[in-house]
């Protein structure tokens, strides 16, 4: 996968929106304000996503391309390496898992709305 390839994938979710909030390198994916994954625009060969702490510890267990999150609290995020091992499948799963992680942590209003309008 590369960086275009995943920010189609990213644009393809719900109400997913992109942004530069951190400075004209990192591209931040969102949904109802909310980051599901975030990426490196001049490296772009890996990716921040969010993640269920247990499920975390066994991915970075199974997978060297997974570790502990860049910059990020470490218990719910993972750096997942795009150039390895993992299919194309496996990281949108965790594209995937990221995205409902912070889509079910948004109010049910929001969530509401978003169901509505997709």
């Amino acid at each position: 996968m590369n960086i275009e390839e995943l920010r189609d994938y990213c644009l393809l979710k719900p109400a997913s929106t992109e942004g530069l909030p951190f400075g004209e390198d990192t591209l931040v994916y969102k949904v109802g304000g909310k980051m599901f994954l975030l990426t490196s625009i001049t490296k772009g060969d890996t990716f921040n996503v969010k993640c269920d702490p247990e499920l975390a510890v066994e991915l970075r267990e199974q997978y060297t391309e997974v570790q502990p999150g860049y910059h990020m609290n470490k218990k719910m995020w993972n750096t997942v390496s795009m150039h390895g091992s993992l299919t194309i499948k496996q990281l949108h799963e965790m594209i995937d898992h990221s995205y409902d992680l912070v889509f079910k942590g948004l109010p049910k209003k929001l969530q509401e709305e978003i169901k509505a309008g997709s």
